[in-house]
């Protein structure tokens, strides 16, 4: 018996550490397939690019002729609040594509800037919905959650008026260049004046 209790009592510590290092591996296991898990769940919701909508939308020129009502967004590729919303416009999109125009115009691109002041955007996303005829209804700045989207996209296929027509939530500040405007009073102004020759 005198023999046993020395195995016994060095047996013991060893089961002890061996135990402590099989924990320890489980642990570090655990960590790094959660870490993976958010990983893979992260880029699985932000496959969408705003560059994938822009290619995939409709042209304004066709979305304000064909007849149907439409959707238009005023985007960046550097909007976060807009990389944010991509998977959800990409859902809505798939889910009402074939009833309603999808209309992204970036507002980097000086062309829209026509657009970019006769809907005032100074902040994005900027969403204009248009009804079939191509006349505004109603707009929406900022994050907006997708229940509201497809509210107000089941009102413009049906023509109904719009749940959250005015609505607006976080948007990355955007400052639309502003038109020249020909002031007379402006010292840059190279515009010729007219003197009244009987004063002098």
């Amino acid at each position: 018996m005198t023999t046993e209790s020395p195995i016994n009592s060095t047996s013991q510590p060893q089961t002890t550490s061996g135990t402590r290092v099989r924990n320890f591996l489980i642990a570090i296991v655990a960590i790094a397939l959660s870490v993976a898990l958010i990983l893979g769940l992260k880029t699985q919701t932000t496959s969408v690019s705003l560059a994938d909508l822009d290619k995939a939308s409709t042209p304004l020129e066709m979305a304000t002729s064909n007849g149907k009502p439409s959707i238009v967004e005023f985007y960046a590729n550097w909007c976060t609040v807009c990389q944010k919303m991509a998977p959800d416009v990409a859902q809505l999109k798939q889910q009402y594509g074939d009833k309603v125009n999808f209309v992204m115009l970036n507002v980097d691109n000086n062309k829209w800037l026509p657009e970019m002041l006769k809907y005032r955007v100074d902040g994005i996303p900027h969403f204009v919905f248009l009804g079939a005829d191509g006349e505004t209804i109603a707009q929406s700045i900022g994050d907006q959650p997708r229940t509201v989207m497809a509210s107000n996209l089941e009102a413009l296929v049906t023509g109904s008026s719009l749940p959250y027509g005015q609505t607006s939530g976080e948007v990355s500040q955007f400052r639309a260049p502003v038109a020249p405007v020909n002031n007379q009073d402006d010292p840059r102004s190279h515009g010729s004046q007219v003197i009244n020759s009987g004063s002098l």
